[in-house]
């Protein structure tokens, strides 16, 4: 029986078209999917299939297609989608979803990102790896014909719908009136390209665009803005065309990064704290109080600092959006971000969106330069964000480790004899110490990494903390 655990990840589906991934393959899944959600309650009639720009993207969501109508389901086309709007769609149609994209991955690759209807995660604890198990029996039988009614796949445009949706989630007034502010938008030849035009029409915004042809052999730069190497272009644009600010959008748009306006990247975690407290102020302006957001281990410790300080109850979870959502159900949580810059919001299914995150800032900096024109001050990203990045941070670190379990032993047996010093293993180990300092390892899912994030009170302690920890793990 074929073995399908290499592309089955925790959260996803995702490999070398080809060679790991191809259309029997993607056919087989969708089979399996519908089998997984004909048990749901009620069993849906139907299941959104939307794809990114990627040159195997339309024939693998085909045979998906292929597979789910010959279990007897319909499938809703949403043609090219950023997977934010494949969850808009899930939520807003109450259908499943299968997205195909393989975000920020080079483009040999393809993927698909599940859901139950209502943009609920579908992860390996939760039906991944049964559409897994049951996908590679159907791919060992071999292809046969349909033994009930077959399904018909019919198209629908989510586009329009979905800017309309995330516009209606913000209070964008405050972009009116005043000067219209200038953005570089950095699509990197992905999703972003086709979204933001449209989310962003009638807003008093002038974009400037970078790369958003859809090429989903990334001919400029690999469309992944953790990496700070992709991250270069924007930022001399931000400066040469004296913009207010800068995004960047990963390959399926997704998540969002920011640059200031002197070209400083933003730190997802100083976003993460903007848009909670403003969620956090909607909320209570609503009437709800003790309001929970979610933050992951890796995000900054402003962002429970900044949760609290505005009446809010912060929940520590850990890394992954299947743990962030599962949490926010548990909790009835506004908001949930993490350090990768996924932002995921209540009233969008508790699914993540950067183009939501996106909105928020562009109206928080609307709202600053009101306040700054009213004292004779000029409004600055940069000077908005220093309310919410409080701390100097490492940022990801990969070290590749032969053993990824002894080497985090040795650092437990390293720091945990230490005075003063509290260990935590929500997810890796997390080591905090008496000078408020901390650090995290984590092993990664799929290759033999360990990663490493270190946040400390000022740029020097950081380099000295991942200088000392590195010094162990590289041996």
């Amino acid at each position: 029986m074929p073995d399908l655990s290499a592309i089955v990840k925790a959260y996803d589906i995702r490999g070398v078209v080809g060679d790991q991934l191809d259309e029997a393959t993607a056919r087989a899944l969708g089979a399996a999917m519908a089998r997984l959600v004909a048990g749901d309650r009620p069993s849906p009639t139907a299941v959104v299939v939307g794809r990114d720009m990627r040159d195997s993207s339309p024939a693998l969501a085909a045979a998906f297609a292929a597979g789910a109508t010959g279990e007897g389901l319909e499938v809703v086309d949403i043609g090219l989608a950023s997977t934010d709007m494949l969850y808009f769609a899930s939520g807003s149609l109450d259908l499943p979803g299968a997205m195909f994209t393989a975000s920020h991955n080079p483009a040999a690759y393809n993927g698909i990102k599940l859901c139950r209807a209502g943009a609920v995660p579908i992860g390996q604890d939760s039906g991944l790896a049964t559409i897994r198990d049951e996908a590679a029996r159907l791919l060992a039988a071999g292809p046969a014909l349909p033994q009930g009614p077959v399904g018909t796949v019919r198209t629908e445009d989510m586009l329009t719908g979905y800017a309309r949706y995330l516009r209606g989630l913000v209070d964008l007034s405050s972009l009116d009136g005043g000067p219209e502010l200038t953005v570089v938008v950095d699509a990197g030849n992905g999703m972003g390209g086709h979204t933001v035009p449209t989310v962003f029409d009638g807003l008093n915004v002038r974009v400037v665009p970078l790369y958003f042809e859809l090429d989903g052999t990334f001919p400029n730069h690999e469309a992944n803005p953790l990496d700070p190497a992709n991250l270069v272009d924007l930022q001399k644009a931000v400066v040469a065309e004296g913009a207010d600010l800068g995004l960047a959008f990963d390959g399926d748009a997704d998540r969002c990064f920011a640059v200031d306006e002197r070209g400083e990247a933003v730190s997802p975690s100083a976003i993460t704290g903007l848009v909670a407290t403003r969620e956090l102020n909607r909320a209570a302006a609503a009437g709800e109080r003790d309001v929970a957001v979610i933050h992951n281990l890796i995000t900054s410790r402003a962002v429970p600092e900044l949760v609290a300080e505005h009446g809010g109850r912060p929940v520590r979870t850990r890394v992954g959006h299947s743990f962030i959502k599962q949490t926010m159900a548990e909790t009835g949580a506004v908001f949930g971000g993490e350090h990768s810059a996924h932002y995921y919001f209540r009233d969008f299914w508790k699914a993540d969106s950067g183009m939501l995150a996106a909105l928020h800032l562009l109206a928080a900096l609307g709202e600053h330069r009101a306040v700054a024109a009213a004292s004779g001050r000029e409004a600055l990203l940069s000077a908005l964000m220093t309310g919410y990045d409080r701390y100097a941070a490492s940022g990801e670190i990969n070290s590749t480790v032969a053993d990824q379990a002894a080497t985090v032993a040795r650092i437990e047996s390293v720091y945990g004899s230490r005075e003063g010093v509290e260990l935590d293993r929500l997810d890796g180990l997390t080591v905090f110490l008496p000078d408020g300092s901390w650090f995290n390892l984590r092993a990664s899912n799929t290759e033999p990494l360990l990663r490493l994030n270190v946040e400390a009170g000022d740029d020097a302690a950081v380099a000295a903390l991942v200088d000392e920890v590195l010094g162990i793990v590289r041996g």
